[in-house]
């Protein structure tokens, strides 16, 4: 089985990935990198895991 990833985005980092996802202007490559981003930002499920 695959290792969890432990990494986490921090709540301002995602906070500005998401407006980057919003912004009709935003490149392909920026809109690639804030899904990154997001992608290493808990869910709610995994606050009740610690």
């Amino acid at each position: 089985m695959a290792e969890r990833n432990e990494r986490q985005t921090s709540p301002d980092a995602a906070t500005a990935a998401g407006k980057v996802l919003n912004d009709p202007q935003a490149t392909k490559e920026d809109k690639k990198a804030a899904g990154s981003a997001l992608s290493q930002t808990p869910s709610r499920d995994d606050d009740d895991r610690r």
